[in-house]
């Protein structure tokens, strides 16, 4: 991502991003259930998911390529550490330091996925975990050109596999109430592309699209809600679940094991 702040990085600030903000928010409230001790999160985004977070752990440690912002209230009640670096590799993490690792909507964007997971893999101790999601692209409406890939199911399964022998893979679901959203965004999305008749997002470099497909992107999450308040204001993480993987989950959740 370059320095321009796209709708990849989704905020509770923005009322049009609602839904995508709690089914991120519910990968959070569910790691928050299992992580202890040192943690390490890949991706801090925002930093909403550090609230989440931190307060389960003796150190957390946050990396991002940019700048996060961090309270000095959090900072004060946890003990914090941020890096500010590209990854991989995990530069400053030693080896077999870190009990959990959690990486949320990450691996899409990384060109060497395997080597992503080996570093995740060098940082953890013995019996550590790492907690992933990312979207699955069955369910995926339309190319994401901030995406270097997305992974169906068995997919996922295989590069996991890569680095971790023991792994679960589990996928994040949504309501009626999601889902009437998400078909509805689904027949707005196909509104637009039916315009790309030569099926260019499939084939035109991604750093063409990536600037036309986030103006779209915006455009179309403000019409949504215009035209469906009722759902985008209302949503919250509870009208997600996580249960066994299947080709209909939103995002893969995935736990591995050192």
């Amino acid at each position: 991502m370059g320095i321009l702040q796209t709708a990849e990085r989704s905020s509770h600030l923005d009322p049009s991003e609602n839904v995508i903000y709690q089914r991120h928010l519910i990968a959070y409230k569910e790691a928050a259930k299992i992580i202890s001790g040192t943690v390490l999160e890949v991706g801090s985004g925002e930093g909403y998911g550090i609230m989440e977070l931190a307060p389960q752990a003796d150190h957390y440690i946050a990396v991002d390529k940019y700048s996060t912002n961090i309270s000095d209230e959090l900072k004060q009640a946890n003990n914090i550490t941020f890096i500010q670096t590209e990854v991989p590799p995990l530069k400053g993490i030693e080896d077999n330091s870190v009990d959990f690792v959690v990486t949320f909507q990450v691996i899409e964007h990384i060109e060497d996925d395997e080597m992503f997971l080996q570093e995740i893999h060098r940082v953890l101790k013995p019996g550590g975990k790492v907690i992933l999601t990312t979207p699955n692209v069955m369910m995926s409406l339309t190319r994401n050109p901030w995406h270097i890939r997305e992974y169906t199911p068995e997919q996922m399964g295989e590069v996991l596999k890569s680095s971790f022998d023991n792994y679960e893979l589990k996928g994040v679901f949504g309501n009626d109430k999601v889902m009437d959203y998400y078909n509805k965004n689904k027949e707005s999305v196909r509104k637009i592309t039916r315009f790309d008749i030569l099926n260019m997002q499939y084939w035109l470099p991604r750093w063409m699209l990536q600037i036309p497909y986030d103006i779209l992107n915006r455009f179309n999450r403000h019409n949504l809600q215009d035209s469906n308040e009722g759902i985008v204001n209302t949503v919250v993480h509870t009208d997600y679940s996580i249960s066994a993987s299947d080709n209909e989950c939103l995002d893969h959740f995935c736990i591995a094991t050192k």
